[in-house]
């Protein structure tokens, strides 16, 4: 009972706050910095909160539905994509990932790892800058210009006195990844993981989220990269027709 206490109390605290960080909730806790830990492992695997690279918590997509948060994903699109996921990675032999946009950064809802012994890990509950993964680059790609520039008003972060032209060379880059269907990720948001993603439309036609396949990048170079596209841009199609 303790620990089902703990979790649903740290839950509360991410409704209130919207940001913790471990040792915050510890002492909120009264438990150890360990203990704070392994609660908010087990909230960003079961969807309730994420972490972002800072190291700071946040509400999850599960906890953001249940708010009724304008930017929660439609609330049956982890359950429909679950499946595509596990085809998807059969075929391919890869770990693929299921992933929304926030702002400019990319939110992994879920994943799941491929069935070789050398893979990529699932990233659920991960939150990466959008212009360094596969998936959010293919979501990037479906955004005007004058709102991709209003996500980026200093330019790429970490870009340093070339940010703004950064944005630019961005752009031009996601031109090729509408004309494609499908974006890439060369070792950019991670050394020794490659990745191919695409857009998952709605039956509107709208981008409402992205798949992905992620792989080591000794097995998976840029040429298995775009033959791994027709599979993903197939589950992707089927998905988005039960959208």
């Amino acid at each position: 009972m303790s620990a089902a206490g703990n979790a649903l109390r740290v839950v509360r605290l991410l409704h209130e706050h919207d940001e913790l960080r471990v040792l915050e909730v510890a002492a909120r806790l009264g438990v150890a910095r360990s203990t704070a830990h392994r609660v908010l492992a087990m909230l960003v695997f079961e969807g309730f909160a994420e972490q972002d690279r800072h190291k700071i918590y946040r509400p999850g997509p599960a906890l953001r539905a249940i708010r009724g948060s304008r930017a929660a994903p439609p609330p049956d699109l982890i359950t429909l994509a679950r499946p595509h996921l596990e085809r998807l990675a059969d075929t391919v032999r890869e770990t693929t990932h299921l992933a929304v946009l926030g702002g400019n950064a990319t939110r992994f809802l879920d994943g799941v790892e491929g069935p070789q012994a050398l893979r990529v890990g699932h990233r659920t509950g991960a939150l990466l800058p959008a212009h360094v993964t596969s998936g959010g680059k293919a979501l990037l790609a479906e955004l005007p210009p004058e709102r991709l520039r209003a996500l980026y008003p200093n330019g790429l972060p970490g870009g340093g006195p070339m940010a703004l032209e950064d944005v630019q060379r961005l752009a031009a880059g996601l031109t090729a990844i509408r004309r494609t269907g499908w974006a890439l990720n060369l070792q950019e948001s991670e050394r020794g993981v490659n990745a191919v993603g695409a857009c998952v439309r709605d039956r509107t036609g709208t981008a409402v989220a992205a798949v992905a396949v992620a792989a080591p990048s000794a097995r998976c170079p840029k040429g298995r990269l775009n033959r791994l596209a027709s599979p993903l841009l197939l589950v992707a199609r089927d998905l988005g027709q039960e959208l």
